[in-house]
């Protein structure tokens, strides 16, 4: 049974976890046998999680490597869950610009957040990371 009491001091809990929102940094690792991870320039390995779209992207090889940055929260010192692929959290920084990772379908004009095959083509979607101010409709150039 669950008192009263009991509820009142899981409910902090629950809000200091809403409010512990964070973000990481580093060198996007790729390995076959291991999961994603960031290395960050401490030298600290940061093993990535997310949902299943997010995962995908987290195993684009075009991304290994880059210098590459997620939204989300700790679950552990060393383990960062990634917030889900529709809140835009994730970046890779080129030329001291943060930009949000995106693919884009040349022949159809239309904008993923994960890598694969266009939905309407069939062909392989293109990594094209941009400004995040610009809007899903606006053009990269």
């Amino acid at each position: 049974m669950i008192t009263r009491r009991g509820v009142l001091l899981f409910i902090p809990a629950i809000v200091l976890h809403a409010q512990s929102t964070a973000n990481v940094r580093g060198r996007l690792r790729q390995q076959p046998d291991l999961p994603p991870a960031l290395t960050t320039k401490e030298g600290k390995v940061i093993l990535l999680d997310g949902d299943q779209d997010t995962a995908g992207v987290l195993r684009d090889e075009r991304l290994k490597d880059g210098d590459f940055e997620a939204n989300g929260h700790y679950v552990a010192p060393d383990r960062f869950v990634i917030d889900p692929i529709h809140t835009r959290s994730l970046f890779i920084w080129r030329n001291g610009k943060k930009l949000v990772i995106t693919y884009w379908c040349d022949v159809c004009a239309i904008r993923g957040w994960t890598p694969g095959l266009c939905r309407c083509c069939q062909q392989p979607m293109e990594l094209d990371p941009r400004d995040p101010a610009l809007k899903d409709t606006e053009p990269s150039n």
